[in-house]
């Protein structure tokens, strides 16, 4: 079907029946929403098949050659870099990244490839905003008028899709070690008591190392990472798990109402830092392999197979706000509630209270000499 065809009709699902404004994806449900008049409407077009990856290199193959792309209005941050898709009826807007004014007469239409499957939003705005006022009521050495500068308002809270890899291996490894096995053997020593030389017997262990080589073999599925470079990986390991059972087929209408960032890591780099992730587990079938009670492994040589990935929208509720002109960041995992925030410390607080412990260190002191 032709692109313009499919936009017309994308169009049309999106359009309320009742008063004309634009549908968009109510959270924790399957319908679209008139946030003018209350309308509702199933989402229809729902794809049923199962969720499966696909082929690595076929997948980098079709990407090459502008396979399966649809296309969008991409804004992109002058500050920060940030790429995004935004809904058509915002008009002014700044980086939910880095709080920078977005300029959209810059906005330009781009071929992007389109993601396999998308999560769903399932926890709402507002209940992101309560989300945030327990985490900023729960800290510890904050400023005391972090509160006050930092509005909760659940409108500052901007829905965002971040894309995301899911990669599939299984994997056969040649490795080289040493494997140790305790043994004991009885020493004898002598000591002093009460001033008399006494000769006692100890059991002391010893290791016995033997070389070790073999091949193991592992799978792994679904290694996440983060294809964005406004949402460190560190930050997206954080929001881990996502419930990815409820997965769906990517349809345009779950993304309405809300902004889609466009990857910025390419499923090249992405495999690397899977491959990163999956060592520490090759490295314990390695040990679990050698046996004994201890291990050291010399040297060892992975070889991936049935390289397989999805490309993935991820829902996330996030703000940024700034104190004392540095930026900070509150990230919700959308699916399931899980809360990564950044936080300023106070110095002050800090610096009270060491001397408070000093103080009561120093009384306590006292009153046990007394």
């Amino acid at each position: 079907m032709p692109q313009a065809e499919q936009t017309a009709i994308l169009n049309t699902s999106l359009q309320c029946s009742n008063c004309g404004a634009t549908l968009h994806f109510a959270p924790g449900t399957h319908q679209l929403q008139c946030t003018y008049c209350g309308t509702t409407n199933e989402i229809a077009g729902t794809d049923n098949s199962p969720i499966v990856s696909f082929d690595y290199q076929t997948f980098i193959d079709n990407n090459k050659g502008n396979v399966d792309q649809q296309t969008e209005k991409v804004v992109s941050c002058k500050n920060c870099g940030a790429a995004t898709t935004l809904p058509p009826e915002v008009n002014s807007d700044n980086c939910v990244f880095c709080t920078s004014p977005l300029v959209l007469s810059e906005a330009e239409n781009k071929q992007l490839v389109k993601p396999h499957y998308v999560l769903p939003f399932l926890v709402p705005q507002q209940q992101a905003s309560e989300s945030f006022r327990k985490w900023l009521s729960k800290l510890w050495f904050a400023p005391s008028d972090l509160s006050k500068m930092v509005t909760s308002d659940a409108r500052q809270f901007k829905g965002v899709y971040i894309p995301h890899w899911s990669y599939d291996a299984n994997t056969t490894t040649d490795y080289e070690g040493r494997r140790g096995d305790y043994y004991y053997e009885t020493e004898t020593y002598t000591e002093t008591v009460d001033g008399k030389d006494v000769t006692r017997t100890r059991q002391v262990r010893h290791t016995s190392w033997s070389y070790a080589s073999g091949t193991v073999m592992n799978t792994f599925n679904d290694i996440l990472i983060s294809a964005s470079n406004s949402l460190p990986q560190k930050v997206a390991n954080r929001l881990e798990p996502w419930r990815m059972e409820a997965l769906v087929h990517y349809n345009e209408q779950y993304v309405s109402g809300f902004r889609s960032e466009l990857y910025q890591i390419k499923p090249e780099e992405g495999l690397e830092e899977a491959k990163n992730r999956m060592d520490p587990d090759i490295r314990d079938t390695i040990c679990n392999d050698i046996g004994g009670d201890e291990q050291t492994i010399s040297n060892y040589d992975v070889t991936y197979h049935d390289l397989a990935l999805k490309y993935l929208l991820l829902p996330a509720w996030i703000s940024a706000y700034k104190y004392n002109n540095k930026l900070y960041h509150f990230t919700i995992n959308a699916c399931t509630g899980e809360v990564v925030g950044e936080r300023p410390y106070s110095a002050v607080k800090i610096t009270l209270t060491v001397i408070a412990a000093l103080l009561l260190i120093i009384i306590l002191i006292y009153c046990f000499k007394q």
